[in-house]
């Protein structure tokens, strides 16, 4: 526990009153029934909160759209896990016999909501603005360097904007066809410009994602 604590204090300056709370915050649902699945959710409204305040109060000229967009991109799986992996968070996670030999400690689900549940152990051993601290310096370098509002909008967006602009019908997806199983599905769809008689596919393990890898496809065609 004195490694565990010297690892906090160096990392987010912050020392536990109730060293419970940090243990169940690292604990994966495969070692123990008791584990940090409930502080994850926690977790996860807290952040939600602080990056919500943080963005609305240095962005004060974007409109609900944007800010909604900034905090996505903040709150992500993917910046969570890059945080957590700088943290180092993955050393000392504890976890199963099982996942502990497959390398689920390195995964960036598993590291983001992690990262969640410890963020929830803290909110519930201090309070919000202490909570707001560490989380603010923990994001350091992502909210002080947040990409443009353009490169945030994702491909559907963009092309819907481009067509309004230009005063064009808005895209059409069809679902094409589904593949593999219920657990394990990839989709195909189509997006196609009546106007411009162009179509094009994409293919994601959503519905969503497909939609937007046609539309990217959609959107370089469409620049070409």
């Amino acid at each position: 526990m004195q490694a565990l604590n010297k690892w906090l204090e160096d990392k987010l300056n912050y020392h536990f009153k109730d060293e419970t709370l940090l243990k169940l915050s690292l604990t994966h649902r495969s070692a123990c029934q008791k584990n940090n699945e409930r502080l994850e959710f926690l977790g996860d409204a807290v952040l939600g909160s602080i990056i919500a305040e943080y963005i609305f109060n240095k962005k004060n000229e974007s409109n609900e759209g944007d800010l909604t967009r900034y905090r996505a991109y903040l709150v992500k799986e993917s910046t969570l896990c890059e945080i957590a992996r700088e943290i180092e968070l993955s050393n000392y996670l504890i976890l199963g016999s099982g996942e502990n030999k497959s390398g689920t400690r390195y995964r960036c689900s598993v590291l983001s909501d992690t990262l969640e549940a410890l963020i929830g152990a803290i909110y519930l051993d201090s309070d919000f603005e202490v909570t707001k601290e560490v989380v603010v310096s923990l994001y350091q370098k992502y909210i002080s360097d947040i990409p443009s509002m353009d490169e945030l909008k994702d491909p559907k967006t963009k092309l819907q904007e481009i067509m309004q602009k230009e005063g064009i019908s808005l895209p059409e997806y069809t679902l094409i066809e589904t593949h593999g199983e219920d657990h394990q599905q990839t989709f195909h769809v189509s997006c196609r410009l009546d106007k411009k008689n162009q179509i094009t596919h994409g293919k994601g393990k959503s519905i969503r994602q497909a939609e937007q890898e046609a539309a990217l496809m959609m959107l370089q065609q469409y620049e070409e």
